[in-house]
């Protein structure tokens, strides 16, 4: 079968639009490209010096000292704040109750973007007080010496702005059902912006107490914080609201809102382990329906999470709040945990299966902090894996217990451990634990080792030691933390406690002190035991000789092994870092082998020829032998291996025969996930055709069956059909385009009556993507600006994104600049969308070449956002000319903020596209010529 008329005609309008649009940029920046193409190879230079510098570059910004001094340990803030909605802006006064530990004459906190009016420490005498910019520094000079374990009391009063942020103290606006504009103020600290909104102490370790007052309009408006409050003192127009003293927390933890919103509340259960308390809900009036979901779910993951860590919740309440601008997902400050809307209003009209599911996982991540982040927290941000992988890795576990029907236990495979095996296979990668001081290295940290490594390796350590011990042992490292903060080693040695043989923390830091993973090679023996080796897993063979060797461990690894055999023998071992071999003894009759049960291990597994096609075997003739994991895990590895020219294309390719009998959801997401990928990487190659012939024939018998109607309580269903139409649409199946595109055209013939919620996505983009008339771009971008939910303005503006016609993308892309019509919260995600459309790579990539430095003005380079921009917008490119663009770029640019690593993955992937193509195009072209029509005819149904 060749390709259908209109997709080979898509092919082609790719080809010329992106040809087009190029030519378009060279005719209007002639010149200077001309003078930049003339200094291309001096730059290339400049930017290879620049490349390998890197390292030292930022051990020269470590030698300024960005910690605070040692010397004062504040106890307790008295925090006065007004925020003025009006003028956007706020005025605050604040007392700081501070210890003494070391003399000392200076007072150093931390202060930015804040004008400070007048500074006093009471019985002292101020001699001057200055800003320091560069660490961000208040420091306070005193006309005589503090001495040790005197106790001060430090006044400041301050001011600063709301507007055009999204960071600190903030404003925030929406459109109530009247079509007003309304205005609120919030906040968001973590990590380095509690010091924009007041002076402080703003390092974790420096927990306090707070005491805070908040004035807000009368009237309609209100405000909230961590605490209860607890008193209100009318002023006329405004209205002081006093909240309770809080816990000792840490200053990023600190939280107040100042709105007009409506709340819903339940009640949470301690069932025993501490009070009942209360849980509020607030969102904006007309949407404050949309919040049932959150409640009820965030009520029953918070008494799951009590039960399981045994620790009563120490606060009287945990409110959640929907933001309509928000940086973040969410963020867990302590009893009052703020969300996008997206992150947390449900609404069956608008809400996907999938956002559903996002929601529930949001929530039960942020929740899990409330524990264990906020009661125990991370002494400095290198060890920010506490907080953040303990919470990835929770999260699942929370959604489990709440929905068992959706598979979260499995689907942790697919979200968080497989995508961060792709990231840490690459030099660009970096430790779990990892040193940080400056701002941008801080804000950088939060990143997908901090979270999906970090979550993944707890995941390993919790099938080692077993579900209960590891349960004990987070119950010991609570209660005896609680309050206070800590680094790696005290969670490692709880764990080490209650386990007797195993050496925990020996094992734990190969993991946590380098970066990357291995793959564990396995032979049979004449004997009939396995012979398992290990070496550092790379994505790209040409870096083995790039690599450093900087490692006390050599870049070897301990890994719990697990394993299972066609006789039903499981077993497991540890193959210590030192040592070179480890065998395998089995029954003489054991055929195959399969490590890495259920893949709870942070490695990978590469066989022999022989065992690998004994493994497709079996899952050809009786895939229900292996469980969903184990199938979603062997087609993972089987890719990544060829990919990385470990292993004949030829394995993951004869194994994808067996995917006509598949039916799960996680296998699937895994096989068509590899599908698209790989249309696109080989879509102007030769042998596109055939593969494409191949792949449609693979997903043939699945589509048919998932069809187009949306089950109501089929949650895993639902995402399979979602998982398998985008495929399948994104291959051409004529039929799944026809389906597209009539209700797409029946949509904008009647906008009242939408697809269901599940399909919207697909028959926007797919249906947009079929469309050749301006004038249906222009009503869906109506529809889109129109939108109030925010789950289906995202929809929307998806796709706005599938257009063919990179002139249309690029008026999208300038259009999306105005914050009334794209806000800054959604900005990158747009940029992305149109990026992966092939026709609006180019568009995108030339447009913030030019516009980088408005960029920067904008957002700021502290902006981990930003910083990741053009490694995620130059993901597929795959040529030289490409590669040297982006290097040029690095060297006009050298300033990286939070993006110095970012900048690294960039460069190194395009080198592995670049050498992709080469490696293994000839492996799949033969592999497709040769079997794939016999293999075609078995898979079709």
């Amino acid at each position: 079968m060749f390709l259908s008329g209109y997709w080979l005609q898509v092919v082609l309008s790719w080809a010329v639009v992106a040809f087009a649009t190029a030519t378009v940029v060279v005719a209007v920046q002639k010149a200077k490209l001309e003078k930049d193409l003339q200094d291309v190879q001096n730059k290339i230079d400049i930017y290879e010096e620049w490349n390998g510098e890197s390292t030292h570059r930022m051990k020269r910004e470590d030698t300024v000292k960005y910690r605070l001094p040692t010397a004062l340990v504040p106890t307790h803030y008295n925090l006065y704040w007004h925020p003025d909605l009006e003028t956007g802006s706020f005025t605050g006064q604040l007392r700081i109750t501070i210890n003494v530990v070391e003399a000392t004459n200076q007072i150093v906190l931390h202060s930015y973007l804040l004008d400070i009016t007048n500074v006093y420490v009471l019985n002292r005498e101020v001699d001057k007080f200055e800003l320091e910019e560069e660490r961000q520094f208040l420091i306070i000079t005193l006309t005589e010496e503090l001495p040790k374990d005197a106790r001060i009391t430090l006044g400041i009063l301050f001011g600063g702005q709301m507007k055009d942020k999204l960071v600190g103290l903030y404003s925030s606006t929406y459109l109530n059902e009247a079509g007003d504009t309304r205005t609120i103020s919030t906040t968001k600290f973590e990590p380095t912006y509690a010091r924009q909104a007041f002076p402080c102490f703003d390092e974790p370790a420096l927990k306090a107490t707070f005491e805070i007052t908040v004035v807000h309009p009368s009237g309609s408006y209100h405000a909230v914080s961590n605490m209860q409050q607890t008193e209100s003192n009318y002023l006329g127009d405004f209205t002081e609201a006093i909240f309770e003293t809080s816990v000792s927390m840490s200053t990023y933890l600190v939280c107040i809102i100042v709105s007009d919103f409506s709340s819903y509340s339940t009640t949470v259960r301690a069932n025993g382990i501490g009070e009942d308390f209360s849980m509020q809900a607030y969102a904006t009036s007309h949407q404050i329906e949309k919040v049932e979901f959150a409640l009820e779910f965030g009520a029953a993951v918070t008494e799951y999470y009590i039960q399981y860590y045994k620790v009563p919740y120490p606060l009287t309440k945990l409110d959640m709040a929907a933001i309509p601008d928000f940086a973040s997902g969410a963020m867990e400050h302590w009893g009052l945990v703020t969300y996008r809307e997206t992150a947390l209003l449900y609404d069956t009209s608008y809400s996907s299966t999938a956002n559903k599911q996002s929601i529930a996982g949001t929530l039960a991540h942020e929740i899990a902090h409330q524990w264990f982040g906020n009661l125990v927290t991370m002494k400095w941000w290198n060890d920010l894996w506490l907080n953040e992988g303990f919470a990835r890795f929770m999260q699942y576990k929370g959604v489990d217990a709440v929905h068992p029907d959706w598979g979260m236990i499995e689907q942790f495979q697919i979200v968080a451990l497989q995508p961060v095996l792709v990231y840490d296979a690459k030099l660009s990668s970096h430790p779990i634990v990892q040193k940080v001081e400056s701002p941008d290295e801080i804000t950088a940290l939060f990143d997908t080792i901090s979270y999906e490594k970090g979550g993944s390796v707890i995941r390993m350590l919790e099938a080692l030691v077993g579900s209960d011990k590891f349960e004990e042992a987070v119950t010991n490292y609570l209660v005896k933390h609680q309050f206070n903060n800590t680094v790696t080693d005290d969670f490692l040695t709880e764990v080490e406690a209650v386990v007797t043989d195993v050496e925990i923390k020996k094992l734990m830091l190969t993991w946590t002190e380098q970066m990357g993973y291995p793959v564990l090679n396995v032979s049979k023996e004449a004997d009939g035991s396995f012979q398992v080796t290990q070496q550092r897993f790379l994505s790209n063979p040409a870096s083995y000789d790039e690599a450093p060797s900087d490692s006390e461990y050599g870049y070897r690894w301990s890994v719990p092994i697990t394993y299972i055999t066609d006789d039903g023998t499981e077993g497991s071992l540890i193959y210590d870092y030192d040592v070179e071999t480890v065998p395998i003894f089995v029954a003489s009759t054991v055929q195959w082998i399969k490590l890495n049960v259920n893949q709870t291990g942070y490695y990978r597994v590469n066989y022999e020829e022989s065992l690998w096609t004994l493994l497709i075997q079996q899952l050809i003739s009786n895939p229900d032998s292996f469980e969903i994991a184990d199938r979603a895990h062997l087609l993972n590895d089987a890719f990544a291996l060829a990919d990385a020219s470990q292993l004949s294309y030829r394995i993951p390719l004869e194994m994808t025969a067996y995917l006509g009998q598949e039916r799960d959801f996680v296998p699937w997401y895994v096989a068509a996930t590899k599908l698209r990928s790989l249309h696109r990487s080989l879509m102007f190659s030769e042998g596109y055709v055939t593969y494409l012939n191949y792949a449609r024939s693979l997903i043939a018998g699945v589509y048919e069956e998932v069809g187009w109607t949306v089950d109501a309580d089929n949650h895993l269903k639902n995402r399979l059909r979602v998982s398998i139409l985008t495929t399948a649409c994104a291959l051409g199946v004529p039929d799944c385009l026809e389906q597209a595109a009539q209700r797409f055209n029946a949509f904008l013939l009647n906008p009242t009556s939408r697809p269901s919620p599940d399909l919207r996505e697909i028959v926007y983009y797919y249906g947009m993507q079929q469309s050749t008339s301006q004038s249906t771009w222009e009503q869906l971008f109506q529809l889109f600006v129109a939108e109030t939910d925010a789950s289906e303005k995202l929809k929307l503006m998806y796709g706005l994104t599938g257009v063919l016609n990179s002139q249309t993308l690029f008026n999208f892309l300038v259009l999306a600049g105005d914050e009334n019509i794209v806000r800054s919260q959604d900005y990158f995600t747009c940029v992305q969308y149109i990026a992966a459309n092939p026709v609006g790579e180019s568009v995108v990539w030339e447009f913030f070449r030019e516009q980088w430095l408005q960029l920067i003005a904008r957002f700021g380079l502290n902006n981990r956002n930003l910083g990741r921009l053009i490694s995620q917008i130059t993901a597929n490119f795959a040529s030289s000319v490409k590669l040297e663009e982006v290097q040029q770029f690095f060297v006009k640019y050298p300033e990286s903020g939070a993006g110095a690593n970012s900048r690294l993955e960039a460069v190194e992937t395009i080198k592995y596209n670049i050498e992709w193509l080469a490696r293994n195009h000839a492996d799949i072209t033969d592999w497709l010529s040769g079997t794939a029509s016999a293999l075609t005819k078995k898979t079709q149904l």
